[in-house]
């Protein structure tokens, strides 16, 4: 079992055990889409604060009854997520994971092959999320601060979606947290 943490940690955790087994869309969970995308993080050796970032970039998923998809509607999970992490954790965690659907929209942009490699899923909440970035969109997300840092969590988000995938157990990641607090 978990250890004692801080409030916001075992507040995180209480998340991930209460709502990580519903299914992500992607044929996996929420649980198991977070540590996917956290073990390709840490695999390719991206900072603390970025692997932080990967773990907690859909929490705001987690926060409250969710079917705004199905009902053709973006909840802006990645706002909700942000805000409810602000205050506990460095930008450096947060920034990149309220940022990453604006990535999705930028990399949509720039790139035609990953406009194209969407997953049905992926490719229908862009839709919602108001489709790829325009040309001057695009140069503005590129200036705030933690984009490429957005843009690589978006890759390991695209990435974090294989079922029955061997990865360590979100007890791995608390160090990562613990880390990141402020």
């Amino acid at each position: 079992m978990w250890e004692t943490m801080s409030t916001i940690i075992d507040d995180v955790l209480a998340h991930f055990a209460q709502r990580g087994h519903l299914e992500y869309g992607e044929s996996v969970t929420q649980l198991e889409h977070a540590l996917q995308t956290a073990a390709l993080a840490q695999r390719e050796g991206a900072p603390t604060t970025l692997v932080a970032a990967a773990l907690l970039h859909d929490i705001g998923h987690l926060l409250h009854e969710e079917d705004a998809a199905e009902r053709g509607i973006d909840a802006g999970h990645e706002e909700s997520g942000a805000a409810y992490l602000s205050g506990h954790f460095q930008s450096a965690a947060i920034e990149p994971g309220r940022l990453h659907v604006a990535a999705k929209r930028y990399l949509c942009a720039v790139d035609a092959s990953y406009l194209s490699g969407l997953s049905p899923a992926s490719a229908h909440s862009l839709e919602l999320q108001g489709g790829p970035f325009s040309e001057r969109e695009a140069a503005e997300f590129m200036r705030q601060p933690y984009a490429e840092h957005a843009v690589r969590l978006r890759h390991w988000d695209d990435c974090g979606k294989i079922p029955g995938l061997d990865v360590p157990t979100i007890d791995h990641f608390v160090p990562h947290l613990r880390a990141c607090l402020l």
